[in-house]
């Protein structure tokens, strides 16, 4: 039996902030706040989105997730501001006005753009885990 289309998002979203958090850290795991700068463990860091992740057109783009702590990420509501000026500031001057532009795109996702998007983050992570020598 094929997999319900929210179980495939759930299991996307699961693969792709794994890649998020993963792919800035250090052999030990650790990885710096996009927004604070607070470094922790990348098992207790977050993937945080600039634009909401009710936008399907930007909620799996590596440009508009950035690795977040939890205080920035939920209570800091994604400290927005902070992500908008950092975004510009390292993939230059308008990105932040390019994602909020693209995140307004109608977008629908495919069963097969699911599973392909699954498949390659899997593989991602594996071989970043692989890489880095972590857990």
């Amino acid at each position: 039996m094929k997999k319900p289309i929210s179980k495939l998002k759930k299991e996307l979203d699961k693969w792709f902030s794994l890649f998020i958090r993963l792919r800035f850290a250090t052999k030990e795991g650790a990885c710096q706040c996009f927004t604070c700068s607070k470094v922790a463990h990348y098992k207790k860091m977050q993937c945080g989105h600039f634009q909401s992740r009710r936008h399907h057109a930007t909620r799996w783009d590596e440009t508009n997730c950035q690795v977040q702590c939890v205080k920035c990420n939920m209570f800091e509501q994604g400290e927005q501001f902070k992500f908008g000026l950092r975004l510009d500031n390292k993939f230059g001057e308008g990105t932040a006005k390019e994602l909020e532009f693209l995140s307004n795109q109608i977008t629908k996702v495919s069963r097969s753009d699911y599973e392909e998007k699954i498949s390659y983050y899997k593989d991602a992570v594996n071989k970043l885990k692989k890489e880095k020598g972590i857990e």
